[in-house]
């Protein structure tokens, strides 16, 4: 049986446009968790060895580099741990379907006002939304005023790297008329 190896989707060195930076997150492991109807005490002692609470709608609660993002109704994606085996919950492993992306920056929101359909002006640190990037699914998590994780599928990846280049692109060349 052969062995397989966890890689990036991109393997893409950082890129730094007007100041902001796009960069591939290293590839780690996701687990979708979807807790069983009526299970949420249960579930909630189960994530106490993690330090993580069940995030509601929008949000996420991490531990260190353990993450714990909502990611739809009565779900959320465990990124960066194990899961406890004993969760009252359906896990579902989607570590390589998708790739996390981070954009950091002054024109990150700037950027992301040219591709994704959100007004992120009153968006706080501990937010996940769901979204598109352009014609692409997306989960968007707020880091900071000027610093988002973006996960999509990772057969788009290329793709997302390629118009969110662009739009920084378009940030400078508007900065630069100023």
């Amino acid at each position: 049986m052969p062995d397989l190896i966890a890689k990036p989707a991109l393997g893409a060195a950082p890129l730094t446009v007007a100041g902001t930076t796009l960069s591939e997150n290293g590839a780690t492991r996701i687990t979708a968790i979807a807790p069983y109807p009526g299970s949420h005490a249960a579930l909630a002692r189960g994530l106490k060895p993690l330090g993580l609470g069940f995030p509601g709608p929008n949000q996420f609660t991490e531990n260190g580099d353990v993450r714990l993002a909502w990611s739809g109704r009565d779900q959320a994606f465990l990124i960066g741990g194990e899961a406890p085996a004993d969760l009252p919950a359906a896990l579902t492993d989607q570590s390589d379907a998708w790739v996390s992306l981070h954009l950091a920056g002054p024109q990150a929101r700037a950027v992301l006002a040219r591709c994704v359909p959100l007004d992120l002006r009153a968006a706080s640190r501990g937010q996940s939304l769901r979204s598109a990037l352009n014609h692409m699914p997306l989960m968007l998590m707020v880091e900071a005023p000027d610093s988002y994780t973006l996960m999509t599928f990772r057969s788009m990846a290329r793709t997302a790297w390629a118009e969110l280049h662009e739009a920084l692109i378009k940030v400078e060349a508007r900065l630069a008329l100023t």
